[in-house]
């Protein structure tokens, strides 16, 4: 049941249509791999991201998952945990996720289109700068728990150490 019940305009398009116009216009590699979804690798300064978008349209939202080549083992399974529980605190926007079965660390987040709202080139860039520089961010923290066996708190300072100026 809403909470409020009013009609929706029919959706000009399909918001995945504007995503796919932006990865072309970068010259992204992607895949659509349906009319609600499109996946698309991206070269960051650590690793290759790939990211997903989904429309569900159920929700009018569209959900962006963002994962890395990262397995998780299942001796460091724990410790991930706790990290992603440091890491989300301190993000205003979106979260990390650990996907059990996979092993894998994903960074998601959801824009909502309600009421028939279409997304526009700025939201999207957005939404993916967002996904991008959060993974940058705390990759090295990730890496430092999954290979070099590092406590949460230990990888998280790790990373959070700021340098100024140039050696």
């Amino acid at each position: 049941m809403s909470l409020i019940e009013f009609e929706t305009e029919d959706r000009q398009s399909n918001p995945v249509d504007t995503i796919e116009n932006i990865a072309a216009i970068n010259d992204w590699a992607f895949e659509r791999s349906g009319d609600d979804e499109i996946t698309i690798s991206i070269g960051g300064g650590w690793c290759d991201y790939h990211v997903s978008f989904s429309w569900m349209e159920d929700m009018e939202a569209v959900h962006l998952a963002c994962a890395f080549d990262l397995k998780v083992t299942d001796p460091r399974k724990t410790e991930v945990m706790r990290l992603l529980s440091l890491v989300n605190e301190q993000l205003w926007i979106g979260h990390f996720d650990l996907w059990g079965k996979e092993g894998v660390v994903m960074y998601r987040q959801t824009l909502l289109l309600a009421g028939g709202a279409e997304p526009n080139s700025a939201q999207v860039e957005g939404l993916l700068e967002n996904a991008i520089e959060s993974c940058e961010r705390y990759y090295q923290a990730f890496q430092f728990v999954v290979w070099a066996g590092k406590s949460a708190p230990e990888a998280l300072e790790t990373v959070m150490f700021e340098t100024v100026g140039e050696a």
